[in-house]
C-alpha cells in the first residue's frame, strides 16, 4: 500500500510546491500595486494624469493594419491591458489547468472531489446572494463579480503563517481556486461576448484546428503555438468573443509531452559528460576557452535539456515572472484606481458595494463550508489530512478574496459606458473592501486555530 501511495504523494507535493512558488510570491506586489493605485487616484492633479494615461491609444502597426485594434478602432491603454495582456494571464491559467488535469490535483477524481464541490458552492451561493440583493437594481448584471477566488492573494495569506499550515490545506485552496478560474472562464465566454462574427470565429476555429494538429504531429516549437495563438487572439477580439478566452483555448492546444523521454535524456547526458575525463578536471577548473569538441558536448547537454521539458511546462514556468510580477500588478494598478475623495464611508453599506462585500465574505464562506461539510458527511470525499472544521472554515473565508478576476469581471460588467462609471467605482470599492475583510478574517482564525508547531506535512 505504501508503494502505491508514494507516487501520488510525490505528485501532490510537487503540484502544491509549484502552485505556491508561482502564486504566493506575487501577492505582495499585487498589494503594493493596489495601494499605489488608490493613492495616485486620490491625489489632486496627479489623479487627472493617472486617469488620462489609460485613454492613450496603443498601436502596433504595419501600413494600415494595427494589431491592437478592435473593429478598426485602436485600443486605448486600459483596453490593451484588459484585453491583450490579460489574455496572456488567462493563457497561463489555461496551461495550469491542463497540467493540473494531467498530473496535478485534478488528475485524481477522489482527490479532487472535495475542492471541486467546495468551489461549486463557493461560486453558486455568492452569485445567488448577489442576484437576490441586486434584483431590480441598475447593478444586477454584476452577479458574477463575487464568484472568483484570487490564487495569489489567498496563498499569500497562507504563506504568512509559514509551516504551521498543513500541505493538505494549501492543496485544497489551490485546487479550489483553479476550479474557480474554470468557472470564471465559462462565465466570461457565455455572458461577456458581444455581437458574434461567425466568419472570424470560423477562421479562429481553423487556427485552433491547426494547433491541435500540430500537437498531434508532435510539433514542439513554442513559436509555432504562440504565433498562431496570436492570430486566434486577434480573431476572437474582432469576432465578439472575449479575447481572453482565446488564451485559454490556445493553452489547451500546447503539447504536454516532451521531445525526449527522461530515459533518453539521461542517456544523452551520460554519453556527453563521459567525454570529459577525470584527468582534465584541473584544466577545466581554469577560466579558459572550451575546445570545439568540449563545446559540442556541452551543447548536446543543453539541447537535450530543452527537449526533455514539455512545451506546456516550459511556457508555464517562463510566464510565471511576466504574469505575476508585471501583468497582474499592472492590471491592478490600472483597475484599482478608486476615487475615494468625496465618496462617503456610508457608500460601503449600500448599493453594489454592500452586495459585493456580503456576497464575497458571507456567500463564499457559506458556499465553500456547507458544500465541503456535505461532501465529507456523505462520504464522497475525506477531510484534508491534519485539518479540522475550524481550518476549513478559515479557508472558506480566504476563498472570499476575489480581487484580480473580480475586478476583471466588474470592468466587463460596468466598464462599457460613462453612465456606469460610478457603479464601476463603487463595485471596485466593494471588491477591495470585501477581499480585505475576507483575508484578515481568514488569517486571524487560522492564526488562533493552527497548532504553533510545524504541520506534519508542511512545506516551504
Amino acid at each position: 500500500m505504501r508503494e502505491e501511495q508514494a507516487p501520488q504523494a510525490h505528485s501532490v507535493f510537487y503540484s502544491a510546491r509549484q502552485a505556491l512558488r508561482r502564486h504566493a510570491s506575487g501577492g505582495n506586489i499585487l498589494i503594493a500595486a493596489t495601494a499605489l493605485a488608490l493613492i495616485v487616484a486620490n491625489i489632486p492633479g496627479v489623479s487627472n494624469m493617472y486617469f488620462q494615461f489609460w485613454d492613450q491609444e496603443v498601436r502596433l502597426q504595419i501600413g494600415s493594419f494595427n494589431l491592437f485594434s478592435h473593429h478598426g478602432h485602436a485600443m486605448d491603454m486600459l483596453a490593451f491591458i484588459n484585453d491583450a495582456l490579460m489574455a496572456i494571464f488567462f493563457f497561463s491559467i489555461g496551461l495550469e489547468i491542463k497540467r493540473e488535469i494531467l498530473v496535478g490535483e485534478l488528475s485524481s477524481f477522489r482527490q479532487a472531489l472535495l475542492p471541486i464541490l467546495a468551489a461549486v458552492g463557493g461560486m453558486a451561493v455568492p452569485v445567488l446572494l448577489f442576484i437576490v440583493m441586486g434584483h431590480g437594481t441598475d447593478f444586477s448584471k454584476g452577479a458574477a463579480i463575487p464568484m472568483a477566488t484570487d490564487i495569489a492573494f489567498s496563498l499569500g495569506v497562507l504563506a504568512m503563517l509559514g509551516k504551521r499550515v498543513p500541505l493538505s490545506l494549501k492543496i485544497f485552496l489551490t485546487t479550489l481556486a483553479v476550479v474557480d478560474d474554470i468557472g470564471g472562464i465559462v462565465v466570461i465566454a457565455a455572458f461577456y461576448s458581444g455581437h458574434i462574427s461567425f466568419g472570424l470565429l470560423a477562421l479562429a476555429a481553423v487556427c485552433l484546428g491547426v494547433l491541435l494538429l500540430g500537437s498531434r504531429l508532435q510539433i514542439k516549437s513554442k513559436i509555432f503555438y504562440l504565433t498562431i495563438g496570436g492570430v486566434v487572439w486577434f480573431l476572437f477580439l474582432n469576432s465578439g468573443i472575449h479575447p481572453t478566452i482565446a488564451g485559454v483555448l490556445v493553452a489547451f492546444c500546447v503539447p504536454a509531452t516532451p521531445v525526449f523521454a527522461p530515459r533518453k535524456y539521461v542517456k544523452i547526458i551520460r554519453e556527453s559528460i563521459g567525454h570529459f575525463r577525470g584527468e582534465d578536471d584541473e584544466m577545466l577548473n581554469r577560466k579558459s576557452i572550451l575546445t570545439k569538441d568540449q563545446m559540442n558536448w556541452l551543447k548536446e547537454v543543453e539541447s537535450a535539456s530543452d527537449k526533455v521539458i514539455s512545451p506546456l511546462q516550459e511556457l508555464e514556468d517562463s510566464l510565471h515572472a511576466i504574469v505575476n510580477y508585471f501583468i497582474l500588478p499592472l492590471f491592478a494598478f490600472a483597475n484599482a484606481g478608486i476615487v475615494l475623495v468625496g465618496t462617503p464611508l456610508s457608500s460601503l453599506f449600500e448599493g453594489v458595494s454592500v452586495a459585493i462585500i456580503v456576497s464575497m465574505v458571507v456567500g463564499k464562506f457559506v458556499g465553500i463550508f456547507s458544500f465541503s461539510w456535505l461532501t465529507v458527511k456523505l462520504g464522497l470525499a475525506p477531510m484534508p489530512a491534519h485539518s479540522n472544521w475550524k481550518m476549513i472554515a478559515s479557508i472558506a473565508l480566504l476563498g472570499g478574496i476575489g480581487f484580480t478576476v473580480s475586478l476583471f469581471i466588474a470592468t466587463l460588467s460596468f466598464g462599457g459606458s460613462a453612465a456606469q462609471a460610478d457603479i464601476l467605482n463603487h463595485a471596485k470599492l466593494g471588491i477591495v473592501a470585501g477581499s480585505l475583510l475576507a483575508g484578515i478574517s481568514g488569517f486571524i482564525i487560522l492564526h488562533y486555530t493552527l497548532p504553533h508547531t510545524p504541520a506534519p506535512d508542511a512545506v516551504e
